[in-house]
């Protein structure tokens, strides 16, 4: 991607962008058929970006008749491993030619700066789509041991209708995470944006077709999660449902294919994520520009931000003084003014929830301003780890700081939470650092830095953080297949043939 534009080319961008409102079933644009619509309002104004389609029950049979029709008939499923490879390669090149027009419609309508959106979420979301494109061709089924006189096969097979619902924070690189091995496996899908956000994802459809993805395969479904969501995970006709989102939600999907098809459910849902700060730490403002990042990047709305900081007494006042001047250059405004790194909360109910975690009591060392969708990057100093904002899944820019005395107290409180999905670890001792990361009960554990991987490493959590599966890595294509046995007996019969 070439170098950013200012705030008045990215406005010019903005003002000749064609916004997609209609819901994208087997191939084209559609009408929700209850005619209904619902505001997309851009959060940084308040203004609506656009009417978009309200997709209901009746839409989502429709859809999974269409995406059923097309798994049955393999005009994808059956199609050779180097073709699907082919046009989700032609997919990713479109992406790029319209990469630009992508990031400020996903800014737009999220609040995310256009600087993330630049330089994080677009080029991952493309990376991600041409790395599972790539892996197509590249997985091999396997033979298990047998008798001589057999042999045992063990293929994948691409598990089916898929339905996809996707969370509000990063919608094109979590939409990505998912189409990216479910495409590659053959499935035929139904995605469900968050109503908050789902213009990029009908932008993508678009592209897809445009790639040769065939009709019925990649249908989007805007709407709530009561009309779209909840028919999606209660369809018979559903063989699996692949959820990122709140815990809350998440336990919906499990009754939801409990009391139906018993369809299978991968979940990657909310964190409380620790971050460890031992007193033999090496570079405290190197460890500081971390901390930061892992607190307040995409205004903390990241299931895997660091929320709480585990400092070991000795070395606190010094940690925290540089972490406040780094949180200092973290300028917060305009999300098209490329040189904010922070931008405007989703929605007015998510900002009014975050709000109200500044207003408990806890002692404010940074930040704690709230007004008009934004949140300034905040400081707390808790002493009680049983406060709310301990406890609680921000999903803001809020940084709880507690204070312990040693590394077994520090893992201690690492793993007083229901969650487990990411976690650091910062300690110049390398015993330490990996008897801490065996310890911490999380799906993904950083050393000396924040982070969640790449593409090449599974992603997910232990505990309420997650079930069923990973996201990233070859271990993502697991969920969007079946495992079969085919058992070949070659044990020579011809002499009792004979009479």
């Amino acid at each position: 991607m070439s170098d950013l534009l200012t705030t008045e080319e990215y406005k010019a961008i903005t003002a000749g962008l064609s916004l997609p409102t209609q819901a994208f079933i087997d191939g084209s644009f559609r009408a929700a058929q209850s005619g209904k619509t619902f505001d997309s309002i851009n959060p940084a104004t308040g203004e609506v970006l656009a009417k978009v389609a309200a997709c209901d029950a009746r839409d989502v049979d429709f859809a999974v008749g269409r995406a059923r029709d097309a798994f049955e008939d393999g005009r994808w499923s059956k199609l050779h491993p180097s073709g699907r490879k082919a046009v989700l390669l032609k997919l990713t090149k479109l992406m790029k030619r319209n990469a630009r027009e992508l990031a400020v419609m996903e800014s737009l309508d999220s609040g995310k700066t256009i600087f993330d959106c630049e330089t994080v979420d677009i080029p991952e979301t493309i990376h991600c789509l041409a790395w599972h494109a790539e892996l197509i061709d590249k997985i091999y089924d396997q033979v298990a041991p047998a008798s001589d006189d057999h042999i045992a096969m063990i293929v994948r097979e691409a598990v089916g209708v898929v339905g996809l619902v996707l969370p509000w924070n990063f919608p094109l690189l979590m939409l990505a995470w998912k189409i990216g091995p479910a495409l590659a496996a053959g499935c035929s899908v139904i995605v469900k944006p968050a109503q908050e956000t789902s213009l990029t994802a009908l932008r993508l459809a678009e592209l897809a077709s445009e790639a040769g993805i065939p009709a019925g395969v990649f249908n989007v479904l805007p709407g709530g999660g009561a009309e779209v969501g909840e028919p999606l995970g209660r369809h018979m006709d559903v063989d699996m449902v692949s959820f990122t989102g709140s815990t809350a939600t998440g336990r919906r999907f499990l009754s939801y294919a409990a009391e139906s098809n018993l369809k299978e459910i991968t979940l990657e849902m909310g964190g409380k994520n620790p971050a460890i700060v031992l007193d033999d730490a090496e570079n405290l403002d190197r460890v500081a520009a971390h901390i930061v990042n892992g607190a307040f990047w995409n205004m903390g709305e990241n299931c895997s931000a660091t929320s709480r900081l585990i400092v070991q007494k000795g070395i606190k006042d010094k940690l925290v003084e540089r972490i406040i001047a780094h949180a200092r250059e973290w300028p917060m405004g305009d999300p098209l003014d490329p040189g904010n790194r922070m931008g405007a909360l989703v929605s007015k109910a998510h900002f009014d929830k975050v709000s109200s975690y500044l207003k408990k009591g806890p002692k404010i060392l940074m930040g704690g301003k709230a007004e008009n969708g934004f949140v300034e990057p905040t400081v707390l100093d808790i002493s009680d780890p049983d406060a709310p904002q301990v406890r609680e899944e921000i999903f803001g820019p809020v940084l709880s700081v507690l204070t312990v005395n040693s590394f077994d107290e520090a893992v201690a409180l690492a793993n007083d939470t229901p969650y487990g999905l990411a976690a650091s670890i910062f300690t110049a001792n390398i015993k330490r650092a990996l008897r801490g990361a065996r310890a911490i009960r999380a799906g993904t554990v950083t050393v000396n830095s924040f982070g969640e991987g790449d593409i090449s490493t599974p992603f997910g959590g232990f505990k309420q953080s997650g079930f069923g599966g990973r996201d990233n890595g070859i271990h993502a294509h697991d969920q969007y297949t079946q495992l079969k046995t085919i058992w070949v007996d070659l044990s020579d019969d011809s002499d009792e043939a004979v009479d």
